[in-house]
């Protein structure tokens, strides 16, 4: 007899919310979406879900809460849904602070749910294989690249957060987490540099090795760059050889697809997932050392992470 699906609410109706979240989860047949909650009701327009009042409303019916609105606002809700005994799919970066985000790892674990963060490439079968070959090619050094002019128009030029943290927060997460599993955890930013006009930041990082084995690593990241289409290119490389990322042939909503069932499993099995709330803090200490070493204008000290 087949388990019944799982009751999930979803917190947020922009335009990732409508593109990624709802397509995957109403296709998905492990998965009940029952309704929707927006800060903003009118923002909630023409979506084809039912909408609830408020977010206790949806914390009552729900079995787990989705959620795609900002970091400030997921940090706060998402604490409040841990504790009503609620599972969670959260939103990359998990919080807007290093502080915001480890209450949260802290409130998610006192509750004992299940929880998992949408690095959405994480997800797609090439990254997989991406990472599977890097596994075994004694990389030392990498680098990752992503540029988007997604803040100079289109559908994500009038997103106010992403407009105000830019790049490290919104596809950073995402460059940081791969480079970090494939060359090892960060440990410390060699050097790191932010043009504020073209929201370029320029990043090197040290990662964690053995002692006669030095690993380093380096991303440029930016919203504000004029390319079409956005440019997402991972390289590391070794005695082993070069191993190499550019496809992104998986759409959004079939890399949710794959999350939704590897979250099923996770709380079918009380297994953490990989990519668990953890794993969120530790790509939030990240981007702080980033910030701190920018913010203090030290370029040539290494901040730990």
């Amino acid at each position: 007899m087949a388990s019944p699906a799982m009751r999930i609410g979803l917190v947020g109706t922009g335009p990732w919310a409508r593109e990624t979240h709802i397509p995957a989860m109403t296709a998905h047949p492990g998965v009940e979406l029952t309704g929707v909650w927006s800060r903003d009701p009118a923002s909630a327009a023409g979506i084809d879900v039912p909408r609830v009042a408020d977010f206790d409303e949806l914390l009552a019916g729900n079995d787990a809460i989705a959620f795609a609105v900002p970091p400030s606002v997921q940090a706060r809700l998402a604490g409040r849904a841990a504790a009503a005994g609620k599972h969670l799919i959260l939103d990359k970066p998990i919080a807007d602070s290093l502080t915001a985000a480890t209450a949260l790892v802290d409130k998610i674990e006192a509750a004992g749910v299940t929880s998992i963060v949408c690095f959405t490439r994480r997800f797609a079968p090439e990254t997989r294989a991406f990472v599977a070959a890097a596994d075994v090619a004694d990389v030392r050094s990498g680098s990752g690249t992503w540029l988007s002019g997604s803040l100079l128009g289109g559908r994500y030029a009038a997103s106010a957060w992403r407009a105000e943290t830019g790049a490290l927060f919104d596809v950073g997460p995402h460059v940081i987490d791969l480079l970090d599993r494939v060359l090892g955890p960060i440990t410390g930013i060699v050097g790191a540099r932010h043009d504020a006009e073209s929201d370029l930041w320029t990043v090197m990082v040290g990662h964690a090795a053995g002692p006669d084995t030095a690993r380093t690593s380096t991303m440029s990241l930016s919203l504000r760059v004029p390319v079409i289409p956005t440019v997402t290119r991972f390289e590391v490389a070794g005695p082993g050889g070069l191993v190499s990322l550019s496809e992104r042939r998986t759409t959004s909503p079939e890399c949710f697809s794959v999350l939704l069932h590897e979250f099923l499993a996770a709380v079918a099995t009380g297994r953490p997932h990989e990519l668990d709330v953890r794993r969120g803090l530790a790509v939030q200490r990240v981007i702080d050392a980033i910030t701190r070493t920018v913010s203090h204008q030290d370029r040539s000290s290494i901040a730990s992470v």
